[in-house]
Formats: structure tokens, C-alpha cells, sequence
């Protein structure tokens, strides 16, 4: 039986006594239009911690573009029915207001260590603030003992550990691997608006990354970029960026002798819809 709760204080009741019990609680939080990726990180919280607590909600104050925004799918009644299967403790459906009561102060200003500048920076500027701004907000009503996330936004997972690290904020953040199509693509919330023949194209970006990662010992970094810019280009991509950045810092490099964690990054448009994904080429 899943719990749903609407309110941030009755959230925070119960997840109080969770903790008086010294019971884990694993937290995914999610805007919904869930996918087997979601899934996968619920059964990674159902295997580590005794509680595992989902939150759907739409945060507004990430989305640079209100087109965006009012296109994001919205399925509640679907979405709580995929998370009976994995047997979920609570599912949090809280109201804007729940999140930012009105006149209260959340800090717009977090201190980012410039991880949300460079990449997603570029292209959707105040985006990564809006993800630190809920997030931080949802880990003081939540307060759980880990959050889970998944890798397919490797710079947004990095944003997150620095709050965590930047406020002390005693959760421990664990990453979960990529879920993705037989094709290879990611499994994305925004999949389901592309075609069929979008979809099968949109498999191009998998194998893109998985060329770099194979020959980056063989080719220079910049070589085997253009040739992946190509290649997206001939299958009807438009690309913001496909790097290879330092997985530390997230600036980009052309050397993979300069770290000891590389990873290479995407954001590219097919059929109006804005897909990312990244690899790791290798890591400490």
C-alpha cells in the first residue's frame, strides 16, 4: 500500500519518526511522467534503506523557457500506479505552494561552485539554480538518510553533491547507472514525444558517445568530437555541445592525460525535443 501525502508538514511528521525509529530513508525525487529508469532507482532505495519515499513535482523555477514548462507531461494517476510494482513506501505530491510558501526565502543564491556554468550553463542559464533551490528545499522536508538520482544527467547529480557537501546537509547521494532503451538511447521523460522514426534515430547519440569512449586511446579528443558532431548533424540533429569534460570540475578538456576522470556530455535537438545523455570514459 503506498502512502500519498500532499503536505510539506506532514512530510517532515512522519519522516521524523522514521529517523526516532533509526530507520534509512531513501528519497527519488521526480517530476513525474515516470519511466523504468525511475523504477530502477526506487528498487536501488528499496534494497539499501528501510523507507523509500518518492516526490512528483513540476518545479517551476528550473525551466528557462515557460514553453518548456507547460509542454512537460503530467500523468499523477499513471505514474503512482508504475510505483505499486516496486513497492514504495510514500509518494509526496506536494503543491507549489508546499514548496515555496509565499514569503518565505529559498535561497535564490545558492553557492553552485560553479559546477552549473559550464555545458546545461550555456544553454539554459539559472536552470541548474532552480534544481539546487527544490532540491534542497525537498532534503529539509524529507530528511532523508540517502537520495537517489540517476546518472543520465551527469552534471546535474554533480550540483547536488555540491549542496550537499557546500550546506552540510547529512544525506548521503547515491548515483545510479543509466537506464536505457535496446537501442541504446536513454530513457527520458521527454522520449515520449518524439516519433517512432525519431526514436530509432535518436539511438545515433548512444552510439556516438560509445565511439568516443572506445577510441579516445586512439584518436585525439577533438578528432573523434568533430566526427561525433558530424554524425549527429547527417542523422538531422541540431547539437548545443558534445564535450568531453573533467568529471571533478566539469570544465572541458582535450587531453584525457590532464585527469584521472573524464566524461564526455551531450544536448541536442531532433524532432523539437531536447534530448542529453552522457558516458564516463573513465573514472577514479
Amino acid at each position: 500500500m503506498i502512502i500519498i501525502i500532499e503536505k510539506a508538514e506532514d512530510m517532515s511528521r512522519l519522516a521524523d519518526k522514521a529517523h526516532k525509529k533509526n530507520l534509512t530513508v531513501g528519497f527519488i525525487p521526480t517530476m513525474g511522467a515516470l519511466h523504468k529508469g525511475h523504477i530502477k532507482l526506487v528498487k536501488a532505495s528499496k534494497k539499501q534503506c528501510d523507507f523509500t519515499i518518492v516526490s512528483i513535482f513540476v518545479n517551476p523555477t528550473q525551466f528557462n523557457d515557460k514553453n518548456d514548462l507547460q509542454k512537460y507531461p503530467r500523468t499523477l494517476d499513471k505514474d503512482i500506479e508504475m510505483l505499486f510494482e516496486p513497492s514504495t513506501d510514500i509518494v509526496f505530491v506536494p503543491q507549489e505552494e508546499e514548496i515555496y510558501p509565499y514569503g518565505v526565502d529559498f535561497e535564490n543564491d545558492l553557492d553552485l561552485g560553479g559546477k552549473d556554468l559550464p555545458l546545461e550553463g550555456k544553454f539554459r542559464p539559472g536552470h541548474f539554480k532552480g534544481v539546487a533551490q527544490v532540491v534542497k528545499r525537498l532534503l529539509e522536508i524529507v530528511k532523508p538518510t540517502h537520495l537517489f538520482m540517476g546518472l543520465k544527467d551527469f552534471q546535474q547529480v554533480a550540483v547536488v553533491q555540491h549542496i550537499i557537501d557546500r550546506y552540510e546537509i547529512p544525506t548521503k547521494l547515491v548515483p545510479v547507472s543509466t537506464m536505457r532503451e535496446k537501442s541504446g538511447l536513454a530513457m527520458s521523460s521527454r522520449n515520449a514525444r518524439l516519433s517512432e522514426e525519431g526514436k530509432e534515430k535518436a539511438a545515433t547519440i548512444y552510439k556516438v558517445l560509445s565511439s568516443i569512449v572506445r577510441n579516445y586511446n586512439k584518436r585525439p579528443v577533438n578528432y573523434l568530437l568533430d566526427k561525433g558532431f558530424q554524425k549527429l548533424k547527417e542523422t538531422g540533429f541540431e547539437t548545443e555541445y558534445l564535450s568531453v569534460v573533467d568529471g571533478h570540475t566539469l570544465q572541458e578538456i582535450s587531453d584525457l592525460n590532464d585527469t584521472d576522470y573524464a566524461v564526455v556530455c551531450v544536448a541536442t535537438w531532433l524532432e523539437g525535443v531536447r534530448l542529453i545523455d552522457n558516458m564516463i570514459i573513465k573514472q577514479p
